[in-house]
């Protein structure tokens, strides 16, 4: 595959990060849906594209995100164009139709990525299967690696552009022209919240969820309580993913930029923290989840989606060999 040149007319970590969100158009994808049903009751609701056999990648997508988003669709584009399956996994309330239960999704909660896992293994005992996860994806899968060590049912997987540090990724989205990102993501997630007063007990109100202007006093506020933690703090040191890398034993690509204006550059975990089994790639450049390499605008060079798939294709899997990644685009 081509070589990572970020494109010269986007400089910075803000106009990759909002091209690659908003300007560049995401491929059509023929998707086929699917409503896990969950053990306590309340569900996740699945997409599902490509091929039917073969590995399968699970998509895991970033805080507020959904099929929808861009690049969701471009990945499972890529792997569908490859021959694979895609199979995106869309955490609870994140569909468009509110979950059931007064709880909701968080950057620590490994259980439905698990619950999800577990039911493809029965279905299928043999597949080759992997997973990809974007910003808050990619914190729980790097945590859900970590918890299941030599143990996790997965062949390979990638991480891009994950917030290692929730506390460090709270503070950076406090400052300078991130503050607009904070802002845009603590609407959404007030408004999905909005659809559960009325018809749940929550352990906050309507004026105090109006209040909140930061990601630590929503965490505090809303995150906190109903998840079972004593507080923002609590839960940024028990879900964060940075703690959970060195027990990681499946091959593993995780993909940051140092100027990703999500988190400080700081937090990035350093390659004395990786075990052998995962890659770590940090390019000064990127923003988060962009990685855009295309010579001009309209020009689309799908760079990021044909390094995941290109990871994904080194490793040794059941039913394959090792395959080039030139055809993921």
């Amino acid at each position: 595959m081509s070589p990572y040149i970020p494109a010269w007319w986007l400089p910075g970590p803000h106009l990759p990060t909002l091209w690659a969100a908003r300007g560049r158009p995401a491929p059509s994808v023929a998707a086929r849906p699917e409503r896990l049903e969950l053990p306590d009751g309340d569900f996740v609701d699945l997409v599902w594209a490509g091929s039917d056999s073969g590995p399968l990648v699970v998509v895991l997508h970033g805080l507020e995100g959904s099929f929808s988003s861009p690049y969701a669709r471009r990945v499972m584009h890529a792997v569908a164009s490859y021959g694979w399956g895609a199979c995106l996994m869309q955490f609870r309330g994140c569909s468009g139709v509110p979950n059931r239960l007064a709880r909701c999704y968080h950057s620590g909660d490994t259980g439905d990525l698990d619950f999800l896992v577990t039911t493809l293994r029965i279905r299928w005992p043999d597949r080759a299967l992997c997973v990809v996860g974007y910003s808050m994806g990619g914190n729980v899968l790097l945590k859900w690696l970590g918890e299941h060590g030599g143990a996790a049912p997965v062949h390979a997987a990638v991480a891009v552009s994950v917030p290692f540090e929730l506390s460090a990724a709270a503070q950076r989205l406090n400052e300078g022209f991130s503050r607009v990102y904070q802002a845009h993501l603590l609407a959404s997630l007030r408004m999905s919240l909005d659809r559960k007063f009325g018809t749940h007990d929550l352990p906050f109100s309507r004026r105090e969820l109006a209040q909140v202007r930061t990601f630590h006093e929503y965490d505090d506020c809303v995150t906190a309580p109903l998840h079972g933690f004593s507080g923002a703090n609590d839960y940024y040191a028990r879900a964060s993913s940075r703690q959970f890398i060195p027990a990681i034993r499946v091959p593993a690509l995780i993909l940051h930029a140092r100027d990703d204006p999500f988190l400080p550059e700081w937090a990035i975990p350093e390659a004395s923290e990786c075990p052998s089994a995962v890659s770590l790639e940090v390019p000064a450049r990127g923003g988060h989840v962009g990685f855009i390499t295309d010579p001009l605008p309209g020009l689309i060079h799908p760079w990021l989606e044909e390094r995941i798939l290109a990871f994904l294709g080194s490793v040794r899997m059941p039913g394959m060999g090792a395959v080039e990644a030139s055809t993921a685009s």
